[in-house]
């Protein structure tokens, strides 16, 4: 998150969505360079500095989703999750039932370690080889640009929110969307219904992944 930040803060006002993507790519391979085995990296996702970003180009009226992140650009919703994502939640959802069916309670199931969780960890890390192949992501390496979505505007005014995916219901203002984030915890903290997810909310907890949450008008 730090190189992307300083990258994104250097980098040119008019610059390209495929120019970011192979800029940001670059600040993230030499890190690799310093203080990583580049071979390792490229053997082992799992092991990778990995982020997203959803950036809004002001000089060329456009937002990119590089990785799961997702927007409100008036009242239209876009977002970009990974394509393996749902089947997790769906893995972990089905063995959270079966271990409350058992006896297992709640309780327990929202503490730090997600026994749950531990199912679907393995079909993660192999579907973490496809990486930059089948779903894009920040981290080191080439970003196939067809998997990073590019949204132009006109130049008529517009209210966009941009997010990262801890919030799984985005509205036009952070207190709705906090709201509607507590909703999600107080009728489903375990992230088993009608919203899955590969997290519960631990715990202690007010949210169940990383929030980001900006919105301005143009």
């Amino acid at each position: 998150m730090r190189i992307v930040s300083r990258y994104i803060r250097r980098m040119p006002a008019d610059i390209s969505c495929q120019q970011f993507c192979k800029g940001v790519t670059r600040a993230i391979s030499r890190h690799y360079w310093l203080r990583f085995p580049k071979q390792r990296m490229a053997e082992h996702p799992e092991e990778r500095l990995t982020a997203s970003a959803v950036i809004y180009s002001r000089r060329r009226h456009e937002v990119w989703l590089v990785g799961d992140c997702h927007c409100l650009i008036g009242n239209q919703y876009y977002d970009n999750p990974k394509p393996y994502e749902q089947p997790l939640a769906e893995m972990r959802a089905q063995k959270v039932r079966e271990m409350l069916n058992a006896g297992v309670s709640q309780h327990d199931l929202l503490q730090s370690h997600d026994p749950a969780r531990e199912v679907m960890i393995p079909t993660m890390l192999e579907n973490m080889k496809n990486q930059n192949v089948t779903y894009a992501v920040i981290d080191g390496f080439p970003i196939p640009q067809q998997l990073v979505p590019v949204i132009t505007l006109n130049f008529q005014p517009w209210d966009i929110v941009l997010a990262s995916d801890g919030y799984p219901f985005l509205e036009p203002t952070l207190a709705a969307t906090e709201a509607r984030l507590e909703e999600q915890r107080q009728n489903d903290p375990l992230n088993i219904g009608h919203f899955k997810a590969t997290k519960a909310f631990v715990e202690g907890n007010n949210s169940f992944d990383d929030r980001s949450y900006i919105r301005f008008q143009v």
